[in-house]
């Protein structure tokens, strides 16, 4: 499941600053590069569900709005070819912040029964070997 789409991502920065990311073709084809999106996105899946796999099941029923604001903000990062602007460096540190304390579980998302279940064993087991001082052998000394 993904994340965001080429909607989302145009419905947020623009076809205007998409096609100008994407249209790497000579001479330029005035159009967003579906195929260039499509690597972002599932660079951006990638990315988001390394951080998510060990707190959540994957895949998610449902995106929670956090992580798909999340997955616009990665995604626009990773069009860039060459240094993006400041505003989208700071929101793309700010995903990965986000993402490192929902990892971290600072942050929890709003899923019901996403989180993997408990293996039960959560306190401390100790086991010993039998003990080679008992009070049948030590006769006579106690």
């Amino acid at each position: 499941m993904a994340y965001t789409s080429l909607t989302d991502l145009t419905d947020r920065y623009g076809a205007r600053l998409l096609i100008s990311l994407t249209d790497r073709d000579t001479p330029p084809a005035g159009a967003v590069d579906t195929d260039v999106i499509d690597e972002a996105l599932a660079d951006t899946d990638a990315l988001i569900d390394g951080y998510l796999a060990n707190r959540y099941k994957l895949p998610m029923d449902a995106t929670p709005p956090l992580v798909a604001d999340i997955a616009k903000a990665v995604a626009i990062y990773k069009l860039h070819v060459y240094s993006p602007d400041q505003k989208i460096k700071d929101d793309y540190d700010t995903a990965l912040r986000q993402l490192r304390e929902i990892g971290t579980g600072a942050i929890k998302l709003p899923i019901a029964g996403a989180e993997p279940e408990d293996t039960g064993g959560g306190g401390a087991r100790m086991t010993d070997r039998e003990r080679p001082f008992t009070e049948a052998n030590m006769k006579g000394f106690i």
